[in-house]
């Protein structure tokens, strides 16, 4: 099943496979979402749901949702 993830403020927009890990999906659509631990304990991959539901995105695979939009922060520590 094919998704549209939706990035912004830059409003990138990338089809991908339910279950795909997200940061892959953001890298395919050369949206950069700032990765430390890959395990989701540091909170540098923080992003925000449409819904704002806030989810790590090294941790979270790609649901089954019609589109998906994700609302990225940005930290300049990272």
């Amino acid at each position: 099943m094919i998704i549209r993830v939706r990035f912004l403020p830059d409003d990138v927009t990338v089809d991908a496979e339910v279950g795909e890990a997200l940061l892959d999906v953001a890298d395919r659509g050369g949206v950069f979402i700032p990765t430390g631990c890959l395990m989701g304990s540091c909170h540098a991959c923080t992003v925000e749901l449409e819904d704002g539901e806030i989810i790590r995105a090294c941790i979270t695979a790609v649901p089954p949702h019609e589109e998906l939009t994700i609302n990225l922060f940005s930290d300049p520590t990272w």
